[in-house]
């Protein structure tokens, strides 16, 4: 069964907002504090505006809903590649999928989506940021032939967390 994936509307930005916090509660379980985490449904009044803000004010970003028989299952986000050392390439901010929607094929069609809009807009390089701790993420990555590429930073969320870019060349 194919998924739909299609531009989040203004309107849609508490649903983008609750499937964001469900998938970051699956999907960095045991990576980023159950704190932190749970302290994102108490936070969702605020998610929802920031979400609702982003989709209304950017200009570059693509915001998606990936949805299966009409029902959310995911989100996606790309852009023109926000690191000042890669000026000429796409970048893959956000790619979720439910967890009951793991392994089914539905990240592969949304990662072969992806990649392809960012080819059509005539990128050459894609990158994406994903935590070191995020072995499934990063596996899931080096299938579509995604390298680390030696850059890495920290981040905190909720504690410090080392952060690595991949990326692909078309």
């Amino acid at each position: 069964m194919d998924i739909v994936i299609r531009k989040v509307l203004p309107e849609e930005a508490y649903e983008y907002a609750v499937c964001h916090t469900n998938c970051w509660h699956a999907a960095y379980k045991g990576i980023i504090p159950n704190e932190y985490l749970a302290n994102m449904l108490s936070d969702m009044e605020q998610i929802v505006e920031r979400t609702r803000k982003r989709i209304n004010e950017s200009s570059n970003d693509e915001f998606c809903l990936i949805t299966l028989d009409e029902k959310i299952i995911g989100k996606l986000g790309y852009s023109h590649c926000r690191d000042e050392d890669k000026p000429d390439a796409g970048e893959i901010h956000a790619i979720y999928l439910l967890p009951e929607y793991w392994d089914k094929g539905y990240g592969r069609q949304t990662m072969e989506y992806t990649l392809g809009k960012l080819k059509d807009t005539g990128y050459r390089e894609v990158i994406i940021w994903v935590l070191k701790e995020n072995i499934r993420a990063r596996l899931f990555y080096e299938k579509f032939g995604f390298k680390f590429d030696g850059t890495a930073k920290e981040i905190n969320i909720g504690k410090p967390l080392l952060e690595v870019r991949y990326s692909l060349r078309f």
